[in-house]
């Protein structure tokens, strides 16, 4: 149970930049992630997702493993997300909360979609299976390979 990619962007619309580490601040989020500081949405501090749900999401449709294309901070593997909604865990050594699943939109469906799968189809496939979005409880690095623990 790890974190096995970690990704932000600096701007809106901006493509992801992959790290090996990253620096999460208490109820701020990722320094340098365009949410950095805003807190407009539940969970707006972090969003992570399975490594085996967008891998099975590619592999369906013949496309290559691009960890990257849902715009989630951290790609884990090993670690059942849907079971952290309303848990606390840990990242490394940064405690976070889960705060709901992070459903798909319909701009993630478009960014998806192709002449095998329309932007709807795209959500309609990923509800429940697109991450989660966590606040950030306590401030710390964390680095590619980090071990995601449930606190209980």
């Amino acid at each position: 149970m790890f974190v096995e990619r970690i990704f932000t962007s600096p701007a809106s619309g901006d493509a992801q930049v992959e790290h090996a580490s990253v620096e999460f601040v208490a109820g701020l989020g990722i320094r340098g992630d365009r949410y950095f500081g805003r807190n407009d949405e539940p969970g707006q501090n972090v969003t992570l997702v399975e490594a085996e749900e967008v891998e099975a999401f590619l592999d369906s449709l013949g496309r290559p493993r691009n960890l990257s294309v849902t715009n989630r901070n951290l790609v884990t593997r090993g670690v059942r997300l849907n079971e952290l909604v309303g848990k606390e865990f840990t990242v490394g050594g940064v405690q976070m909360l889960g705060v709901e699943l992070c459903e798909p939109c319909l701009s993630l469906g478009a960014r998806l979609a192709s002449e095998q799968i329309t932007a709807a189809a795209v959500v309609k496939r990923l509800v429940h299976r697109a991450g989660l979005r966590a606040s950030v409880l306590s401030s710390g690095p964390v680095s590619a390979g980090a071990r995601v623990q449930s606190a209980a």
